[in-house]
């Protein structure tokens, strides 16, 4: 919620609609589903709530058009913004342009390096989670914020800017390096290296992990010995002992990604895994790098993940 002080000084500013346009991408059964993706948690927040707080500080907002359908994300701003109009509409052209900003429902506002503006960010393929989620460390990560009913053990290190949120447990010799957000009722066991991540709420990493430039929608739970290198774990994940995440190819060539059975180039060489919501890895497996392994699957035991 915005703080009063930040609400009245809006009231001189030109009043506008926010609309929030539907738009394609390829991030379905990564997360929950397509139409649950503006429930994303971006910084411990809902993505659209947090791209509506982004907005206020730049435009008065008095209205905010959703695609129709989307009562469930209605609620939700009616909610947290009370003071703001809520509408479905079916057809965006019908919305006075000179008075309105359109951003897709599968972006993410953010600044990008050197700007003092919030920008609106399309996340269109999974390799732009890992994209947006960096401007996003850097542009609202400056410091180091620890909660304290969290609980960092003295033999741990922590080397800001970091945000650790209410609940988070990071146990000894483990060290978490920022900019990273470490999410409510987060878990860091014995030994574990943590860095340039975005750790949803209750995330639990066991002893003796690598975790690096990689998003975890939360609730999900890494075993021990484990390898998470610049990837995509959807929501409600287990990975068992000795899981990796390879992120870069033998040759060194630029990873491609296989959508609707097209491999489409990354544009990278350095990108892991894309693990859908509910999925259980089973111990010893290998996940080769740009593999998507669908929603809800079980992978058995020392496996290598190549499809």
């Amino acid at each position: 919620m915005l703080k009063n002080e930040t609400i009245n000084n809006l009231q001189t500013r030109k009043k506008q609609t926010l609309v929030i346009e539907n738009s394609t991408n390829w991030l379905d059964n990564i997360f929950y589903s397509k139409d649950d993706l503006s429930s994303l948690q971006i910084m411990g927040k809902p993505m659209m709530l947090y791209n509506i707080e982004k907005l206020l500080l730049q435009y008065d907002i008095d209205h905010i058009a959703l695609p129709e359908n989307f009562s469930g994300i209605s609620d939700m701003v009616q909610d947290n913004f009370p003071f703001i109009q809520i509408d479905e509409i079916q057809d965006h052209d019908k919305t006075n342009s000179s008075d309105s900003i359109k951003i897709p429902i599968n972006s993410v506002m953010t600044k990008p390096k050197g700007s003092e503006a919030y920008v609106a960010r399309k996340m269109v393929y999974p390799w732009d989670v890992l994209k947006i989620m960096h401007e996003v460390l850097n542009a609202d990560i400056t410091e180091t914020v620890v909660s304290k009913n969290s609980s960092i053990a003295e033999s741990a290190i922590v080397k800001g800017p970091c945000v650790i949120e209410d609940g988070v447990s990071v146990d000894d010799f483990s060290k978490i390096i920022g900019p990273i957000y470490v999410g409510k009722n987060a878990k860091v066991g014995t030994g574990s290296l943590v860095r340039h991540s975005m750790m949803g709420d209750e995330t639990n990493i066991g002893f003796n992990c690598e975790i690096a430039r990689s998003f975890f929608a939360g609730n999900t739970r890494v075993a021990h010995l484990d390898v998470v290198l610049d990837s995509i774990i959807g929501y409600g994940c287990w990975l068992g002992g000795f899981v990796g995440t390879t992120n870069v190819l033998l040759d060194k060539q630029t990873i491609r990604y296989k959508l609707d059975d097209v491999l489409v180039s990354t544009g990278l060489d350095q990108f892991g895994a894309v693990i859908g919501y509910g999925c259980s890895i089973g111990a010893g497996t290998i996940i080769l790098p740009g593999r998507f392994v669908p929603p809800k699957s079980i992978i058995q035991a020392g496996t290598v993940f190549s499809k």
